[in-house]
């Protein structure tokens, strides 16, 4: 059973996500809160297996309570939001957001989120992480402030291959080497399996092996990864 903790300052907002989500067998929502401090106690106090943020609300907005939650390693958090900007895209994923969701999703979609981030992976899509590599690249810098700070420049070149020589890349096959390069352009597990002749089975394996053996949390990490140590 994937537990569940619902924030948002709108009852009505989530009630409708806990009508949708109890329908499932294998979701349970504990717990709800009304702004970004109640989410940081009951995340605190529940351990819930997905933290559902909103990100505009009083006393503490979603944010700061992502980036507090993501900080005391409580709960994976799946930030929504009505703004499809890049401001809100790359503040939730600097404070450590583990995806992104806009609120008029189908019921599916926010079903699927959930168990994608309880499982351990970042919600992102390919065009997402496109801009999250543009907006680091053409800051300069891969650091979290990157993120939040956009230069206006167009982005350089992709980064080349990651070298065995960088932190970790020694426990690393040649053809995991090959897949966080790809991972690191934005590339989904579907352009990656075509890329190498792969299938996708393989390379979301591939990905996952990855992550453990690099101590990553997520995509996001191992795309910052690649940025601050490809040749």
């Amino acid at each position: 059973m994937t537990t569940v903790l619902l924030v948002d300052d709108q009852a009505l907002v989530r009630s409708g996500f806990r009508l949708i989500l109890s329908v499932e067998d294998d979701l349970e929502v504990v717990g709800e809160a009304a702004d970004g401090a109640e989410a940081v106690e009951a995340a605190r106090e529940l351990r819930p297996d997905v933290v559902l943020m909103d990100v505009q609300m009083p006393v503490m907005d979603g944010i700061e309570a992502t980036r507090r939650i993501a900080a005391e390693n409580l709960a994976p958090v799946l930030v929504l939001t009505t703004f499809d900007t890049d401001d809100y895209v790359f503040d939730a994923l600097a404070a450590g957001a583990s995806g992104f969701l806009l609120k008029n999703s189908d019921a599916e979609h926010l079903v699927e989120a959930v168990r994608t981030v309880a499982e351990g992976q970042a919600l992102l899509s390919p065009q997402v992480t496109r801009r999250v590599v543009d907006r680091m690249v053409s800051a300069g810098s891969a650091d979290s402030p990157a993120l939040r700070s956009a230069t206006g420049r167009p982005a350089p070149e992709q980064p080349a291959a990651v070298p065995p020589s960088a932190p970790g890349a020694d426990l690393l096959t040649p053809r995991e080497l090959e897949v966080l390069t790809l991972v690191g352009r934005g590339l989904s597990n579907a352009e990656i399996a075509a890329e190498l002749f792969l299938g996708e089975a393989t390379v979301k394996t591939h990905v996952s092996n990855v992550l453990s053996k690099l101590h990553l949390r997520d995509r996001v990490q191992a795309v910052v990864y690649v940025h601050r140590h490809a040749g």
